[in-house]
């Protein structure tokens, strides 16, 4: 017998939809989405099936979209379907195939939604899905919301299956005799998620059996605490944050009255994009010289005598440019570049607006673009890496200069060039170089 009320009781405690809602269920074919599909068909609720084919394990996915068509047929609502190129988009975009296939899946569900009137997503993530997305959040560095493990909702996406844990789904499945398809990618251990689920959770029931109860009841006082901590925040931030004729700002003494000052200076300022890594670098500044500046992507803070002045940063409003292979010219602001690939191993010197490097190193397209948050180089002739922001400030750029610059970044990510002023270190023309590419910049006016 199938768990229909408690299927019920838990949508409407957490007002995941209504009875008259239209429902998109994601449904992979394994035993979760399965589950969630006949919960959905035999508690009354209108829906529509959505398969996604990532094309990552060839005759078992065709399995599984035959699989998923057939049972959308057996309950007699729509099924929607498609073929992604993962790898290709994985390769195009820089990313994991794992992130690939969260986007394209996503960007999809969103357009059949809108395409066929869903009013929301149904996805069959469980109680142990959330334990695994909180061990994960806990080993690669989170706040206090990577605490709260997986919400029930989140916008138009639903989760009506969190009442559930692994085990009561296997159960249930069995005892339904309901059939189903395994990914056989879910046995392997490579990737993160599958480890914590096929090593880690074991070890840690085998300390607490119990070990889904207790993060369920741990569930609660996380999401209690974060609650908390944004109302103690909202509060704060119409005190503590003055808004004057010349702009808003902080006044000193009263961010070094904050206790505990890391967490809520953080939370003041995260709306307006400042990282943790920035608030630790103030931090570090209050009580040292006044002058200095923090930013964001689109804020900058400056440490005042007696204030921190935050103010929108004034952007140089020049868009990227993308530089291929066979490129020989760009424009970039007030720029110029020229590029010119050279059989000789020519090396440039005393020209801060030229700039030769291996051709073998670089990646295209190339990207022309200006600074942003986290940038850093490894300066040509010094040891060590050093951030974008901090060389600015050694060069005493003020706020507007540095927008005017144009960094010249490889297609792997890496800043090559800072252009009229240092190139890196790592694609410095050598005696195994054999042949060369030289950018050189002229300022049109």
């Amino acid at each position: 017998m199938l768990p229909v009320k408690q299927f019920v009781n838990f949508i409407e405690q957490n007002a995941l939809f209504t009875p008259g809602s239209k429902i998109l269920a994601a449904v992979s074919g394994g035993m979760d989405s399965v589950l969630m599909a006949h919960l959905l068909k035999q508690a009354g609720y209108t829906f529509g099936i959505a398969h996604c084919n990532f094309q990552l394990r060839g005759d078992e996915a065709l399995r599984d979209q035959a699989f998923c068509n057939d049972l959308a047929n057996q309950f007699r609502v729509p099924f929607h379907t498609v073929n992604f190129d993962t790898r290709n988009y994985a390769a195009e975009n820089k990313i994991s195939v794992q992130m690939a296939a969260r986007e394209l899946r996503y960007q999809w569900f969103g357009a059949v939604s809108q395409r066929s009137d869903y009013q929301v997503i149904a996805l069959a993530h469980h109680q142990n899905d959330t334990i695994e997305t909180i061990l994960l959040n806990l080993t690669r560095g989170t706040g206090i919301a990577g605490l709260h493990g997986i919400l029930p909702q989140n916008g138009n996406l639903v989760r009506p299956l969190l009442f559930l844990n692994r085990d009561a789904i296997a159960t249930i499945i069995a005892q339904n005799k309901l059939d189903y398809v395994e990914d056989s990618s879910n046995a392997s251990a490579k990737y993160a998620r599958n480890k914590i689920r096929l090593e880690v959770i074991p070890k840690l029931k085998e300390l607490n059996p119990a070990l889904e109860k207790t993060f369920e009841n741990n569930l609660k006082h996380f999401r209690d605490l974060e609650t908390l901590l944004e109302n103690q925040v909202s509060v704060l931030s119409q005190t503590i944050i003055k808004h004057g004729q010349d702009g808003n700002y902080l006044l000193l003494d009263e961010v070094r009255q904050l206790n505990p000052m890391r967490l809520l200076l953080f939370k003041l300022l995260q709306p307006y994009g400042f990282n943790e890594t920035a608030v630790d670098d103030l931090i570090s500044a209050l009580d040292k010289h006044s002058g200095r500046v923090f930013e964001s992507t689109a804020y900058s803070l400056v440490l005042d005598r007696d204030r921190l002045i935050l103010e929108k940063r004034k952007t140089s409003g020049h868009e990227a440019v993308l530089i291929a292979e066979k490129t020989h010219e760009v424009h970039y602001g007030n720029y110029k570049l020229t590029v010119l690939h050279d059989d000789s191993p020519l090396i440039i010197k005393d020209n801060p607006l030229a700039l030769s490097v291996d051709a073998a190193l670089l990646k295209f397209p190339l990207t022309l673009r200006v600074w942003q948050e986290g940038d850093y180089f490894y300066p040509l002739g010094m040891k060590g890496r050093k951030k974008l922001s901090d060389f600015f400030i050694n060069q005493k750029l003020s706020l507007n200069q540095k927008e005017e610059v144009p960094v010249l970044v490889n297609g792997n990510g890496e800043v090559m060039w800072v252009g009229g002023y240092r190139p890196d270190e790592r694609y410095k023309v050598n005696d195994n170089t054999k042949k060369v590419t030289i950018f050189e910049l002229y300022k049109l006016r």
